[in-house]
């Protein structure tokens, strides 16, 4: 659970990374998509490990979609791959 709320955090920094016009949008998206899978077995170690390679991949695409350096997520994919 705490390497979720981790995840979580570190997603919702780097939406402050977005143009300000979409960072509602992927705010809420993220929310959206973090209490969908609330419900995931935390002992479920497999499925815990796909959800976070998900999250940091696709938010290395958000964050390439509006050209904002890739390396700002550097931070995500050593909570994520940890």
């Amino acid at each position: 659970m705490e390497k979720a709320l981790r995840v979580y955090g570190e997603v919702l920094r780097l939406v402050r990374r977005l143009p300000k016009d979409t960072r509602p949008y992927y705010a809420k998206y993220a929310r959206e998509n973090f209490v969908n899978y609330r419900e995931v077995d935390a002992n479920d170690a497999k499925s815990l490990e796909e959800l976070f390679h998900r999250a940091y991949n696709h938010s290395l695409w958000v964050l390439n979609k509006y050209s904002v350096d890739g390396s700002a997520a550097d931070k995500l994919k050593e909570i994520c791959y940890s």
